[in-house]
């Protein structure tokens, strides 16, 4: 296939995405992966549906690949990329997918056992569209001599991955987290899209802000009452487990914290938080902020903050509220994906 058959294929299946009335597989998809998941909700299935429907348009698909050089290798063979994915949040495994099929090579997809049926259901989809694309897509249990690997996973996994794969071209991913830098001075709705950064997917994506950076003497309460409308996380059991565990592991610790009944908040310097609790840290000048987020770099995914990226410090920071839908030449661990592949092809 080349590049414009590819990439209109994936513009199709954007629109059939945005249309949901006419795929009549879909609301079968979400039942059986929320059945399989519970953490995967028929809601957070469908934001991230509607996240990657908003990506695959014909103007963002080609100002993304504008800037490779895919046209060229037409004539050459497809290469096999294994691709073992992450299953924290529905489809996070599709912009590797997307970038692999548009590289013009073979997936060979070692899908996580909690996100084994979305991924399937959107290549399905895009095979009806383009049935070229049927031979370059394969769902395996065990990756046997890729080409090349892309691998995400925990700190503890990547240490096997690279035992495994260290002798392949390849990218692994580790634990990652997102923080938020709060001012003092932000509105309530500002405050209510960082929570939209906060609770979507439950918190268990790498996008999730779990840390807090705060002014001294920082006042919670506006904060709060800012995010009283993500209560609706109580109807959920399995977040409410592991609330009511933390709470518990706290109080018996006699640890300080704070909570309004659905989010726990401590002060702390670490980044990983387990779900339902939030870290914060004080920063007292803008220096030492800059600092400190220096020192977590290799750590953090994004930084999320009020209203336009700030411009008086170094580390790349986006607005409250994007963090779930971020454009696609924004990669993972801040490794280009694309040019990785087409390296291999060159």
């Amino acid at each position: 296939m080349e590049l414009q058959e590819r990439i209109k294929a994936f513009v199709q299946l954007g629109t059939l995405l945005r249309n949901q009335s006419s795929v009549h597989s879909r609301q079968s998809a979400v039942i059986k992966a929320y059945q399989h998941n519970q953490w995967f909700t028929p809601d957070s299935i469908q934001l991230a549906l509607t996240n990657i429907s908003s990506s695959l348009t014909d103007e963002k698909l080609n100002h993304w690949l504008d800037k490779y050089e895919l046209s060229g290798n037409k004539n050459q063979t497809p290469k096999n990329i294994g691709v073992i994915m992450a299953g924290n949040i529905p489809l996070v495994g599709f912009h590797d997918a997307l970038c692999v099929l548009m590289s013009g090579n073979n997936l060979v997809a070692k899908l996580s056992k909690a996100d084994a049926v979305l991924l399937p259901f959107l290549m399905d989809l895009l095979i009806a569209i383009e049935p070229s694309f049927k031979p370059q897509i394969q769902f395996v249990e065990r990756l046997e001599k890729p080409d090349a690997v892309i691998a995400t996973g925990s700190n503890n996994s990547a240490r096997y991955f690279e035992y495994y794969f260290g002798k392949y071209p390849h990218i692994i991913r580790k634990n990652r987290n997102s923080a938020a830098i709060i001012t003092g001075d932000e509105t309530t709705e500002e405050l209510k899209h960082l929570g939209q950064n906060i609770f979507t997917y439950f918190g268990l994506g790498c996008r999730n802000v779990s840390k807090l950076y705060v002014p001294a003497r920082y006042d919670f309460d506006q904060f709060y009452k800012s995010i009283e409308s993500f209560s609706t996380v109580m109807e959920h059991n399995k977040y409410m487990n592991n609330y009511d565990y933390n709470h518990a592991v706290y109080l018996l610790n006699k640890e300080p914290f704070l909570t309004n009944n659905f989010l726990i908040i401590r002060e702390s310097a670490a980044l990983a938080t387990p779900v339902s609790v939030l870290n914060y840290e004080y920063y007292s000048t803008l220096a030492d902020l800059e600092r400190k987020l220096k020192q977590a770099e290799d750590q953090l995914q994004c930084v999320t903050v009020a209203g336009n990226p700030w411009k008086n410090i170094s580390i790349k920071t986006i607005p409250f509220g994007t963090s779930q839908n971020p454009p696609l030449d924004e990669y993972a661990d801040g490794i280009d994906t694309m040019k990785f592949l087409v390296t291999l092809s060159s």
